[in-house]
């Protein structure tokens, strides 16, 4: 099934628990905007690309929930909804993109009965679209593996953080349906191990071999030669850096000491073609997730923590940039690539 997706028969939004796995596999239900901003909080959904069509799915349940009887008030009702879609988590730009594109989209309707169909439409739309991507991401990440590599990466950047196939684990996935034997190394992504829990289930239920390594491990396994390229998602792509999972940027430094390719898997929403590194907020979350590891207590609960949930990786560490419009290498010109993209969308 796909990760996110829209139930025609009860008019809500169902997605798969990812706090549950990999004990359990648990499919949740929203009927409620305010469900679903938890929900992204708790990270139960996550993922730059999940996150952009949970934002626009969102804005769908709202008009579908709307009892509002003319056209002005539906929209009040919607852009109420995104603004509480938009106070959950600051750093991913694919969240504010799902929003605004369903939002936008909904207001040139001029009845509330096309309001709702035109919201809840677009959000599908998306929904078809980012499995499209992913796809094509695949495809062209593809052509840079060789038979028999082993690729490292970090937190899950695969179909559980999209809606289908994956950015970085769907270059993977790819590349085996091209008959190429690459195996996966992945990093356990501390302190909520999305990669242990995440990215080696997907791995073990699509049968690819994957090993798993602590986040500490990183440099051993680099410099021994365990390893032939990196490849990770993004969360925003900013003219200087990539912000991703912190940690991200410690495995682009080793990576380029020691002449091993780092990858970056994204599609084009990831990208904020306004924006540099220093006008990026990095969440901080709950310091408490350093000091429990699910409810066991392994810190001093009076110990100061920090916690920030990403961290920025310089340009000058990126070896390409993989999207669904093909490979971009350095130089890294937003100016050429935003006009390229404009011009194929004619």
């Amino acid at each position: 099934m796909r990760t996110i997706d829209w139930d025609d028969e009860d008019n809500s939004v169902v997605l798969i628990d990812q706090t549950k796995l990999p004990k359990e596999f648990t499919v949740l239900e929203f009927k409620d905007v305010s469900a679903i901003a938890e929900a992204i909080k708790d990270l139960k959904v996550r993922g730059a690309p999940a996150l952009g069509v949970v934002g626009g799915l969102g804005i769908a349940l709202a008009a579908q929930t709307s009892n509002a009887k003319g056209p002005k008030d539906l929209i009040e009702d919607l852009e109420r909804a995104a603004k509480i879609l938009r106070d959950t988590r600051p750093t991913a730009v694919n969240l504010f993109w799902g929003i605004d594109r369903a939002l936008n989209k909904a207001k040139t309707g001029r009845s509330v009965t096309q309001i709702k169909k035109i919201a809840l439409d677009e959000a599908k739309k998306m929904a078809d679209e980012d499995v499209q991507k992913c796809r094509d991401i695949g495809k062209h990440g593809a052509a840079l593996l060789k038979d028999g590599d082993v690729v490292l990466t970090h937190c899950n950047a695969g179909k559980m953080a999209c809606v289908d196939w994956g950015t970085a684990l769907g270059i993977v996935r790819s590349a085996i349906k091209d008959s190429k034997r690459i195996k996966v190394i992945a990093c356990e992504t501390r302190p909520l191990n999305q990669g242990s829990r995440i990215t080696t289930w997907e791995l073990l239920q699509d049968r690819i071999p994957v090993t798993l390594i602590t986040d500490s491990m990183i440099g051993h396994v680099i410099k021994t030669g365990e390893v032939d390229n990196v490849i990770v998602g993004a969360d925003r792509i900013v003219e200087d850096a990539i912000f991703n999972k912190i940690g991200t940027y410690t495995l682009s430094v080793v990576a380029k000491k020691h002449g091993v390719p780092f990858y970056v898997a994204a599609p084009s929403s990831t990208f904020d073609f306004d924006k540099r590194a220093s006008d990026i907020e990095i969440e901080e979350r709950d310091p408490s997730e350093l000091k429990y590891f699910g409810k066991e207590q392994i810190a001093p609960p009076e110990v100061k923590a920090y916690n920030p949930a990403f961290d920025a990786t310089p340009m000058e560490n990126v070896s390409a940039i993989i999207t669904e419009y093909g490979v971009l290498y350095p130089p890294f010109e937003f100016e050429e690539i935003l006009e390229s993209w404009q011009r194929r969308k004619g």
